[in-house]
């Protein structure tokens, strides 16, 4: 490379430039320039014929050189690909950046709905495939006994059921209670405070007790999940699973499934036993039902229908809430960060599943005539 240069005339009226106008030359030629700004004449005569190499930076200078007037054509002697460069350089100097368009609410709200409504069918389509992925995988598991997993299986049943007991049961009673006083509340004006019982039992036994029991499971089992795999995943342990000629899902996913599938049912009728307990408390002592009256109103007028119908419920939001969990465990991207937002990705996500699943279930179940 032959570094630039820029050379005056004695009378100031003439420079002549060569050899390479590049990105290396910049600084020197800058300083140059600099110079001959203000050494030179008002106008001066400019012959490029001596300039090797030209890139953007060098034209910018030549630019600069020959003021605001600065064009290709004051250059003489510039091969054609130079002059080229050196026009294009001229327009987008002075050309004006376009100003952004000011966004339109109404295409910015169908945009968004556009992305959301995206995300949910692909979120879907996911959770469909991995769904089949874990029946599948059952599927092998029930006739290969030596892929069960039955230490871990006893780890989460206790981490999922037996430590959830308290909190399911407290919140149920108290759920049992408030319902009760309201019901008591507006049944009094009727004259009817004894139906209270039956308001109970038929909202525990076929909604509240499964719902409670599976909004609670979902915050707290169902963002387990998918911490302990995304922290996994994260660590490269997932990775090392499937090194080792394991499948992830066997290791990792069944168990957790399996053990959501048993304590959810028994979850459910312990929600549904402190629920109408706590109905009754408030019976007891507020609307003067004896326990006597209120087992025998209990006993008399509830059909085992309802429990039954809330029972069904269980193992299908126990599976869903898994299946959510453990998927989203493993969209984890690497970050404490991901690990946070598909954490509450879940909860959401399993939230409204259940939600979304309990509606559907009690139009059939209502249709059904049950």
């Amino acid at each position: 490379m032959q570094p630039g240069t820029a050379t005056l005339t004695p009378d100031g009226t003439r420079i002549a430039l060569a050899g390479d106008w590049v990105l290396a030359c910049a600084p020197a030629l800058a300083a140059q320039v600099e110079q001959l700004q203000r050494r030179a004449a008002a106008t001066p005569v400019f012959d490029a014929s001596g300039i090797g190499r030209l890139d953007t930076a060098g034209a910018s200078l030549l630019l600069q050189l020959g003021g605001e007037t600065g064009s290709a054509d004051r250059f003489a002697g510039l091969g054609a690909r130079q002059r080229a460069l050196l026009d294009t350089v001229v327009r987008a100097m002075h050309t004006r950046p376009s100003r952004p368009r000011a966004p339109n609410s109404v295409i910015e709200l169908f945009a968004n709905a556009g992305k959301a409504v995206e995300t949910l069918w692909r979120d879907l389509a996911q959770l469909v495939g991995f769904i089949g992925l874990i029946l599948a995988s059952l599927a092998q598991s029930i006739v290969r006994p030596q892929r069960w997993r039955v230490t871990s299986l006893f780890f989460h049943i206790e981490q999922t059921g037996l430590n959830a007991v308290p909190i399911v049961a407290l919140l149920s009673f108290l759920v049992g209670a408030v319902v009760a006083f309201l019901g008591a509340t507006i049944l009094r004006d009727f004259g009817a405070t004894v139906f209270t019982v039956e308001l109970i039992s038929y909202s525990f036994l076929r909604e509240f007790g499964v719902l409670l029991t599976a909004i609670m499971i979902a915050g707290r089992s169902g963002s387990a999940f998918t911490a302990q795999i995304g922290s996994m995943k994260a660590r490269e342990e997932v990775d090392a699973i499937r090194t080792m000629g394991l499948s992830p899902v066997d290791v990792l996913v069944l168990p957790r499934v399996l053990a959501l599938l048993i304590s959810m049912p028994l979850l459910s009728f312990l929600a549904m036993v402190a629920g109408i307990v706590g109905g009754a408390v408030v019976c007891i002592y507020t609307l003067d039902i004896s326990p006597g009256m209120f087992v025998h109103r209990l006993n008399e007028m509830t059909q085992v229908k309802h429990f039954w119908v809330g029972m069904a419920k269980a193992p299908l939001f126990a599976f869903l809430i898994a299946a959510i969990g453990c998927l989203e465990g493993f969209k984890v991207s690497g970050s404490a960060e991901s690990v946070g937002a598909h954490t509450t990705s879940s909860v959401v996500q399993s939230i409204f599943v259940v939600i979304l699943v309990d509606a559907l279930a009690a139009i059939f179940f209502m249709e059904i005539g049950w």
